[in-house]
């Protein structure tokens, strides 16, 4: 299986699994919080098809990726995938991140080599900034999070399923989800390290606001669903066409689940905008540095 070393805690190496499947342009998708590259399997499938090259892998703490007690920071997590990205050596490539996997985009653009990328894709977006402060007041309160960390270091197992309630807005939408398909993540979740799993909540606090500063120009597209309760639409996605320029696509109805609930939807809109970025992208488009 693959592997890619990323560091080293005490005596062990620290690794990131990942997959490569297809041939074509490149494209590197990031999953959310608490999952894998599994939770892609829509996406690969689709873009596969279409005669890309698509690779996911798990981010350190989750899924067959290293367990360490260290690195849980955006900032590590944006180096881990510079490893991924040089190893491979990946030329015009299309980064795709969902959830928390949006901030590994958002850090690896604003501080690594964006030569190698074509355009970015962002759903579901934890961006600009998250936390509700004086002068952030379509944030969430700080509270929110500590609740969440305290159902998590007293029962991390009982804690999956309420947040996969939310992930999915049970019992409010109308979209259909199987019992295997709730099985199957809660399953993936609890496989993620408990470490991991506590540590990542603080990372939802950061604040990108100085990154998107150098993403104002270059091709990004943003896609959310109206009604996520995960991360707010008014907080996130829609703060973002004024700071970046994006292209802003919103799945009414949508939650935060969008990659499986609206696999196909989404998969044709990232499809469209690559097509677009492709013929867009000069060098007058990069961000300055």
């Amino acid at each position: 299986m693959p592997f890619i070393k990323v560091g080293q805690e005490n005596s062990a190496d620290i690794e990131l699994f990942y997959e490569d499947y297809g041939s074509g342009e490149p494209m590197v998708l990031i999953h959310g919080y608490p999952f894998s590259g599994l939770a892609w399997e829509r996406q690969i499938s689709f873009f596969v098809e279409q005669g890309y090259r698509v690779i996911t892998y798990d981010r350190r703490g989750f899924g067959m990726s290293s367990k360490p007690s260290v690195g849980y920071d955006f900032d590590t997590f944006a180096k881990d995938l510079n490893f991924l990205m040089t190893e491979l050596d990946l030329h015009n490539v299309t980064l795709v991140g969902h959830s928390m996997g949006t901030g590994e985009v958002t850090r690896y653009l604003s501080k690594f080599d964006l030569n190698r990328v074509k355009c970015g894709v962002l759903v579901s977006p934890l961006q600009p900034f998250l936390l509700k402060t004086v002068e952030n007041l379509t944030g969430v309160d700080q509270k929110v999070f500590d609740g969440m960390k305290e159902a998590i270091i007293k029962d991390r197992y009982a804690f999956i399923p309420q947040f996969l309630k939310n992930f999915y807005n049970l019992g409010i939408l109308t979209t259909s989800l199987s019992e295997e398909k709730l099985a199957a993540d809660f399953a993936l979740a609890a496989e993620a390290s408990p470490i991991a799993t506590l540590k990542c909540v603080d990372t939802w606090t950061t604040d990108f606001r100085p990154d998107l500063v150098k993403l104002k120009n270059f091709p990004m597209l943003v896609i959310h669903g109206s009604k996520d309760q995960i991360l707010p639409i008014d907080s996130t996605a829609n703060l973002l066409p004024d700071l970046i320029g994006c292209e802003l696509k919103v799945i009414e109805g949508g939650s935060h689940g969008i990659p499986w609930t609206h696999g196909y939807v989404m998969s044709q809109m990232i499809l469209d905008f690559m097509t677009t970025a492709g013929v867009t992208k000069t060098e007058d488009s990069a961000p300055i540095h």
